[in-house]
């Protein structure tokens, strides 16, 4: 039977929930209060991350946090702030960050973000996408012997769970990216990842859904939910008021306020991330993070792409000039012959990613509510599991058995 179904937000995991619900007959409209053509679903490192299996909230963490709260160049930096939603959501993310938990989300990510990588692989083939993806791996660039131990350890727990990966000494290191000088001490490589250009797969799935019939409303912002019982009958916007059978909020950072509306306690915290572009020949053929500062590399479809930082200080789009910098010279201290310029420093841009308190993505229906499917908290992995998240969308506003065990992402999960 279909289904008239509102998806909230138009990024990636808005836009895989509306292309799975539409390829299941549903009859789906799109709101989002942007024009649909900038965030995080832009600005990200175009990652495909099966190696990213240890969760934000990790032990250690959160001492990082507060050593790092008054250098607002770190890699995470935590503006401290007198605000009661941030202070629940520190509190829970402190409770996170254990060995047990990082444990247990282990084979939880891993099996979210493979099966991601096929429905990539899917989705390319089943509609003749001509999106840039390579499947060139990651390598995980380290300069002190610290940190190699610190990542060989990671792999070799990657390796328990059967993701191909290789250690590379500094020799080594050289042979496997010959065009580029490399100031690392040596680095993981890790065989199981892939690497995209975002907006490219952005733009070509929002012109097949248009195709396919999925209706959009952009510029449209949601400002209240009309309740019935346990169901939502309409949302309002600021333009009008619009019915249906099922609600996906995939709002990102936003679904935090959203939720509140609907009485729901949804912690969540807005991450900021930067990125800056250079069109210039790098001689990089291999993404990389710069592991000691936190920064990734992407050699993109006719650019690269040097992204990262963790800013948690609230939803704003300011661009900080002082964390900026710090990416420019990270990349620097790594790739020595690289000078990031003035003006490409000045074309930065920036992306709020949406954070749980357990680095693990809200999916599926709160308790409370009959037709309300949240899908957010994706942390800096939103692009890694977006597909996937989509899919099980889908399963789970059709009744059909999800493809993978989304006990892990229960919206109504304590912390």
């Amino acid at each position: 039977m279909s289904k008239k179904v509102i998806v909230i937000g138009g990024g990636i995991i808005g836009l895989c929930s509306a292309y799975y619900l539409n390829k299941g007959g549903q009859q789906v409209t799109i709101v989002d209060q942007s024009n649909m053509d900038s965030g995080a679903s832009y600005v990200n490192a175009g990652y495909l991350s099966p190696s990213h299996i240890i969760p934000l909230s990790a032990p250690g963490v959160m001492k990082k946090g507060l050593k790092w709260m008054w250098n607002n160049s770190s890699p995470l930096y935590i503006k401290p702030r007198a605000d009661l939603d941030f202070i629940k959501w520190a509190w829970a993310f402190n409770k996170s960050c254990n060995q047990s938990h990082v444990d247990k989300s282990i084979p939880v990510i891993k099996s979210i973000s493979l099966l991601s990588q096929e429905l990539y692989d899917d989705i390319k083939e089943n509609e003749k996408f001509n999106f840039h993806y390579e499947k060139k791996g990651l390598l995980m660039l380290c300069k002190s012997a610290r940190a190699l131990e610190a990542e060989i350890r990671t792999s070799q727990m990657a390796n328990s769970e059967g993701l191909d990966t290789v250690v590379l000494n500094e020799k080594e290191l050289r042979t496997f990216q010959p065009d580029v000088e490399i100031d690392a001490l040596g680095a993981v490589l890790y065989k199981c990842d892939y690497h995209t250009t975002p907006a490219e797969f952005m733009k070509e799935m929002k012109a097949y859904l248009a195709t396919a019939g999925v209706e959009f409303l952009k510029n449209e912002k949601v400002i209240d939910l009309n309740i019935s019982g346990r169901r939502v009958s309409s949302i309002v916007t600021h333009k009008q008021t619009l019915k249906a059978d099922e609600f996906v909020l995939a709002t990102g950072s936003w679904s935090g306020l959203l939720a509140k509306k609907l009485r729901l306690n949804l912690l969540m915290q807005a991450g900021k991330g930067y990125r800056i572009n250079t069109q210039r020949e790098t001689g990089i053929t291999v993404p990389a993070i710069l592991t000691e500062s936190k920064v990734a590399v992407t050699p993109m479809n006719g650019f690269t792409r040097f992204a990262g930082t963790m800013e948690i200080a609230g939803i704003n789009n300011n661009i900080n000039p002082v964390r900026v910098q710090a990416i420019a010279n990270a990349v620097t201290k790594y790739y020595p012959n690289i000078n990031l310029t003035k003006e490409e420093k000045g074309m930065a841009a920036c992306g709020l990613r949406p954070l749980s308190p357990d680095g693990l993505p809200y999916i599926g229906k709160p308790s409370k509510w009959e037709n309300i499917i949240l899908a957010s908290g994706h942390a800096m992995m939103g692009w890694s599991m977006g597909t996937a998240t989509g899919k099980l969308v889908s399963e789970i506003a059709q009744d059909i058995k999800p493809s993978m065990d989304v006990l892990a992402f229960n919206p109504d999960r304590k912390f």
